[in-house]
């Protein structure tokens, strides 16, 4: 089973009341230092599920699909990002606090986003349950809502209480999640129904098979119309982003 891969290092919200504001503010701080220096030193073995691509292959038709979830969309498909992801992952988190977000505001309109689910249970044993809320979410058209709701609470379900490690805690997790479909105007009834139905655990099957097919080693994995994309010799998360965004404003540029 592949582990969590920050590629920063190569080989290597809203809360639902006071006490869940305090939690992810202290968790914020705790975790960056604590848990994504943890994930960036499990290196020894990250081997992808499936034999990888040759370097700078085209796998559009693989990484993205017309009924993938989507953060933008742009009306002309000329750029095209997809993003492989674990949703417990603290890499992962931490690319969208420092990247992500910034993406979705300086790119809507003129780049498509995508978003695939690629959970490793192995080393986070709630990544399967978030990205089964993700989808179940999806099914009502609230998926951007969900993917948002999960990522700028993720201290609160995703860590344990001490803040030293990834949460397995079922019950407290599920609780959040259907508080984020609540405030979402979800159907609470439809969302659970659906987060334990065969067809999300297929989709979500689908995507991690496709994901290995792609040669994804780890997570976040990116691909920019189709081919996997890695910052270069990155110092900070600053540096990564400014990369992403050359690469995007080469592509708009053809």
């Amino acid at each position: 089973m592949p582990k969590t891969k920050n590629p920063l290092l190569k080989k290597s919200g809203p809360s639902t009341n006071m006490i869940l504001s305090i939690v992810v503010v202290v968790g914020a701080i705790l975790i960056v230092g604590a848990i994504l220096l943890f994930t960036a030193n499990q290196k020894g073995d990250e081997q992808a599920g499936g034999g990888a691509p040759a370097p700078g292959a085209d796998v559009s038709n693989i990484v993205a699909h017309p009924d993938s979830n989507k953060l933008l969309e742009a009306p002309d498909g000329k750029v095209t990002v997809s993003e492989f992801l674990d949703f417990q992952c603290s890499a992962c988190w931490t690319y969208y606090s420092a990247v992500n977000q910034q993406i979705e505001k300086e790119y809507a309109g003129r780049i498509t986003f995508v978003n695939r689910n690629y959970p490793i249970p192995k080393m986070h044993p709630l990544a399967e349950s978030a990205a089964k809320a993700a989808e179940a979410a999806a099914a009502q058209g609230k998926y951007k809502e969900m993917y948002h709701a999960l990522y700028d609470n993720y201290p609160a379900w995703a860590v344990s209480p001490d803040g030293q490690t990834v949460s397995d805690d079922e019950d407290r997790a599920g609780k959040l999640f259907t508080q984020f479909a609540q405030q979402n105007g979800l159907d609470v009834n439809k969302f659970k129904a659906d987060a334990e139905s065969p067809a999300i655990a297929e989709r979500i099957k689908k995507d991690q098979a496709d994901g290995d097919q792609a040669g994804v080693e780890g997570t976040p994995s990116y691909f920019i119309n189709g081919q996997k994309w890695e910052a270069s010799n990155a110092q900070n998360y600053g540096d990564v982003l400014q990369q992403l965004r050359e690469r995007l404003d080469q592509e708009l540029a053809k």
